[in-house]
């Protein structure tokens, strides 16, 4: 907080005042044209997938797939500053309909019939399927890209993720991801305004590379990229959960944007893991120009090491890119992320790289199974041999939301999901802030019904009830019914720690 001046002053104490500001501003103005910011990749520890960043009159603005009911933004006038930037939220969704898995945001400037807005494009759904996503759009009450935003509108009715604008002849289309024909592939469609498609959509690229099909045949993510007079659409191949998750090109060659005849594939990935670099899954990205308009940049999300599933666990990066001879772009190759590289040009920020706490890693060992953990799967929560990926058994143990007494047990690679018994069922959902989820997403910890060395937890919200095992469901169970060693031990767990 800055101290306030009390004014009127002293004349005296005000022209001291003065000589010290104007001497504070020069020393400032000579400091920063001799320093050149700097800093490191990533620019989040966690919840840094699908990135999309804008600079924007003397802010950078950054948003990524939350996977929960709302939306949020980080605010910074550097981009190192973005890492410690405090994530506010913009929008929360309370209709069941769209309420859940918010992915794939991107915001930009457009102007409408109400003027110039922020247009916030998203996927969402329904909470505990992926099979109703759809794209959806907020408008901005101004030109502040924080908000407030109001929801506009559901841009399809069919399955349709990665939604993004294409400015193209002094039209719109809309860009996006979804099936024909059993291949997730690239669509273009016309666009009446920022919120309204106005004809058929036309399929512009299916996976039909071997690089396009690690895991699973996809094309994703489009976004446009413009140089000079020419246009590219940059979009993500293979399966997210794979290391080889990576970006292929393809370029407008004229005629009509909406004729796949009008876009030609690269034949090559453009930008792809370096294991070199310790970098793997680099995708699903966006575009920014320096705060000088000098350098064009490209912000992406990334994986540390081959084990990376498609989850929270994806961190955003950055960096510069240039442009080949015949006008294409030059990625280059991911940057590790203990390399130190300069920031933009025009930004003078230096990296704070905080130094965040080392995390306790838990996994909960099941007493009625051998080598069996407790793990969430599609957000329900079992117990699983072979959990792949291992991050979907580990869990960090905090302070209880509602007691801090008692324990609040937060997913690893979902950050802000915490395990909550709904409906008698032991799920993995968002915080969404209310008392009701504070208190059934907090357990007190007992020794193991089954082993007293071991562990069992106890509701919160439900005394004398406990995580057990219900017609083959991890739910609640109420201990007056554990009657046999076989639920005892479906109620008891080994915590297993590891930082």
């Amino acid at each position: 907080m800055k101290p306030r001046i009390q004014w009127p002053l002293p004349v005296s104490i005000l022209l001291i005042l003065i000589i010290l500001f104007v001497t504070m501003g020069v020393t400032h103005g000579q400091g920063n044209q001799e320093t050149s910011g700097k800093l490191r990749n990533p620019l989040n520890v966690h919840n840094g997938a699908d990135p999309w960043l804008e600079y924007y009159e003397g802010n950078y603005y950054l948003a990524a797939t939350t996977w929960a009911s709302g939306l949020t933004m980080r605010k910074s006038p550097t981009l190192a500053g973005l890492k410690t930037a405090e994530p506010l939220q913009i929008y929360f969704e309370t209709d069941s309909s769209r309420c859940c898995n918010m992915w794939a945001p991107e915001f930009r400037l457009l102007d409408g019939p109400n003027g110039l807005r922020w247009y916030f494009y998203y996927s969402a759904g329904t909470w505990g399927t992926y099979d109703n996503q759809h794209p959806h759009v907020l408008e901005s009450a101004g030109t502040d890209p924080m908000g407030p935003y109001t929801y506009k509108g559901q841009l399809y009715n069919t399955w349709a993720i990665d939604g993004s604008v294409l400015q193209l002849n002094d039209s719109l289309y809309f860009l996006f991801s979804a099936f024909e024909n059993g291949l997730q592939s690239l669509f273009i469609a016309p666009m009446s305004d920022p919120w309204t498609i106005s004809g058929e959509r036309t399929r512009i690229s299916e996976p039909e590379y071997d690089w396009e099909a690690a895991g699973s045949y996809v094309n994703e993510g489009p976004v446009s990229l413009h140089h000079d007079d020419k246009t590219f659409i940059i979009y993500s191949a293979s399966a997210c959960w794979t290391p080889d998750y990576k970006l292929g090109m393809l370029t407008y060659s004229g005629g009509d944007p909406l004729s796949a005849d009008s876009w030609t594939k690269h034949a090559e990935p453009v930008f792809q893991r370096s294991d070199e670099n310790g970098v793997f899954a680099p995708g699903h990205n966006g575009f920014f120009k320096s705060p000088d308009g000098t350098e064009d940049w490209i912000v992406y999300h990334a994986n540390d090491s081959t084990s990376g599933g498609c989850d929270g666990g994806r961190t955003t990066r950055v960096q510069k890119f240039t442009w080949n001879e015949d006008g294409t772009p030059n990625f280059g190759v991911p940057v590790s992320t203990t390399e130190e590289i300069a920031a933009p040009s025009g930004d003078i920020g230096s990296d704070p790289l905080p130094e965040f706490p080392a995390l306790v890693i838990s996994r909960f060992k099941a007493r009625s199974y051998d080598n069996a953990y407790l793990r969430h799967a599609n957000f329900l929560v079992r117990v699983d041999s072979l959990v792949n990926p291992i991050a979907d058994s580990q869990f960090v143990i905090v302070p209880g939301l509602a007691d801090s007494e008692a324990v609040s047990i937060e997913s690893l690679n979902f950050p802000g999901f915490y395990l909550r018994h709904q409906r008698n069922a032991v799920v993995l959902t968002p915080d969404d802030g209310t008392e009701s989820f504070e208190a059934d997403s907090t357990w007190w910890i007992r020794p193991g019904l089954a082993d007293s060395t071991w562990i069992s937890f106890e509701s919160y919200s439900q005394p004398g009830k406990v995580i057990g095992k219900l017609f083959n469901v991890m739910a609640l169970v109420a201990q007056a019914d554990i009657t046999t060693d076989r639920a005892r031990e479906d109620a008891t767990f080994l915590e297993e720690r590891a930082q």
